[in-house]
C-alpha cells in the first residue's frame, strides 16, 4: 500500500514547535545546577549581579535591649549584649544600671512591654534607607536574646506581636521598602540563643544533640525566608558549634534550590565554627 503524507498545517506545526520547546525548557530546569549540602557545591554558586553592584548597605539592630540601650559606655559592651553582659559575664557596670534603675526582681524579660516602637513609621525609614544610597537594608529578625521581630510560633509570647510593638516589625518593614524603594531587603537572624534552654541542653552534651537547631533555629530560618523573602540574611551566632549542629549546608542547599529566593539571595559566612572567611556567600 502505499500512504500518502499529508504536509503539516501552519497551526499543527507551530504546535509541535511550542510543545518541543516546552519539553526543552523543563528538562533544562530539571538539569539546572542543583548545588548540594556541603561547602564545595554551595561555595561554587557565584554571588547573585545585585550585591556585586551594590557598594552601601545598612544593618539595624533592634529588639528588646533597645529599652535600656546602654552598653556600658565605649570601653565595655555592646546594647544588644546587655542581658549577656549582666547576667552571663556579670559585669559591674550592667549590675549597677539595674540596681540604680529599675525596682529589685526586675527581670529582663520585664522590658518587653516597654519595647512599644510607638514612633515606628516604616514608610519614613523606606524614604529614609533610600535617600541615604543604601542599596540593600537588613532588620535584625531575632538577635541572642531569641525575641523575635515576627511572630514566630517558636517565641511564644516572646516576639513583637504578641508583647511589645504588637505588630510584625519584620513584615511592616519589608511592605514599606519594596513598595516604595528599588532596596533589597535582607534580615539579620541569629543561631543561637544565650539562655535558651533547648541550646543550653545541647551546648552541654557536647553539641552530639540538635533538639534546638530542630525545634527553634531551623524552623524560625524557614520562616523568614518563605514569610519575607530576603535577599539578603546574615547569620551571626554561630560561633559554638560546628556547622554540622546547625545544618547549615542542608539549609543553604534548599535556600539556593527550592527557596523562594534561590536565584537573588545573598548570606554572609557565618554559618559554624570555622566557617568565617571560608565558607558561605562573602566574607
Amino acid at each position: 500500500d502505499v500512504h500518502t503524507i499529508e504536509p503539516l498545517s501552519y497551526d499543527r506545526a507551530k504546535m509541535i514547535l511550542r510543545t518541543s520547546v516546552l519539553g526543552f525548557l523543563l528538562a533544562f530546569s530539571l538539569v539546572r545546577a542543583q548545588y548540594l549540602p556541603n561547602w564545595e557545591s554551595l561555595d561554587a554558586r557565584p554571588l547573585p549581579e545585585w550585591y556585586d553592584q551594590a557598594k552601601f548597605g545598612i544593618i539595624l539592630h533592634w529588639g528588646v535591649y533597645s529599652v535600656p540601650s546602654y552598653g556600658g559606655g565605649p570601653a565595655h559592651g555592646q546594647s544588644e549584649w546587655f542581658w549577656f553582659d549582666w547576667l552571663g559575664r556579670k559585669q559591674e557596670w550592667a549590675i549597677d544600671f539595674l540596681q540604680r534603675n529599675y525596682p529589685d526582681g526586675f527581670t529582663y524579660p520585664d522590658f518587653a512591654p516597654s519595647f512599644t516602637a510607638e514612633l515606628f513609621d516604616p514608610d519614613e525609614w523606606a524614604d529614609l534607607f533610600q535617600m541615604s544610597g543604601a542599596r540593600y537594608v537588613a532588620l535584625t529578625s531575632k538577635h541572642h536574646e531569641g525575641w523575635t521581630n515576627w511572630k514566630s510560633p517558636t517565641a511564644w509570647n516572646w516576639n513583637s506581636v504578641e508583647n511589645g510593638p504588637h505588630r510584625d516589625l519584620v513584615g511592616d518593614l519589608a511592605t514599606s521598602i519594596r513598595s516604595k524603594t528599588s532596596i533589597h531587603f535582607g534580615l539579620y537572624f541569629s543561631q543561637f540563643e544565650w539562655f535558651n534552654s533547648l541550646f543550653k541542653a545541647d551546648q552541654a552534651g557536647g553539641f552530639k544533640t540538635q533538639t534546638y537547631v530542630k525545634e527553634v533555629s531551623q524552623p524560625q530560618l524557614h520562616e523568614i525566608v518563605n514569610s519575607y523573602k530576603p535577599e539578603l540574611i546574615w547569620s551571626d551566632g554561630d560561633w559554638d558549634a560546628e556547622d554540622t549542629y546547625w545544618n547549615s549546608t542542608e539549609f543553604l542547599a534548599w535556600l539556593y534550590n527550592d527557596s523562594p529566593v534561590k536565584d537573588t539571595v545573598v548570606v554572609n559566612d557565618r554559618w559554624g565554627k570555622g566557617c568565617t572567611c571560608k565558607h558561605g556567600g562573602y566574607y
